[in-house]
């Protein structure tokens, strides 16, 4: 499945996380590409408490066979207990851009 891309989406508490997340992912070749939205506003139960809190959204172009690798890199690098690591199927797109997402990521 290399020729087939996901869009993973993961937050952090800061915006100087969410740089170094996306920068270290980049450099590690496990992302072509990484967007930082502006802060979202997160409502969610965790340990049986209905917590609400700031977050920034990355949102990481990659392959599809980078994806394990990547959920692991996150996973280790993240402050979170358990992150949030979601994979999206791209459907389509750009020919040119996704071949250029497949040459980053290798």
């Amino acid at each position: 499945m290399d020729d087939n891309h996901v869009v993973v989406i993961t937050t952090t508490d800061s915006e100087e996380a969410a740089a170094a997340l996306a920068r270290s992912v980049v450099e590690a070749r496990l992302a072509a590409c990484v967007q930082i939205g502006p802060p979202v506003r997160s409502v969610y139960r965790w340990d049986g408490a209905l917590r609400e809190d700031r977050e920034w959204q990355l949102w990481i172009k990659t392959a599809y066979d980078r994806l394990d690798e990547l959920t692991g890199f996150v996973r280790a690098a993240h402050s979170y207990d358990t992150p949030e690591v979601l994979a999206l199927p791209v459907l389509g797109g750009d020919p040119d851009y996704l071949a250029w997402v497949t040459a980053e990521t290798r």
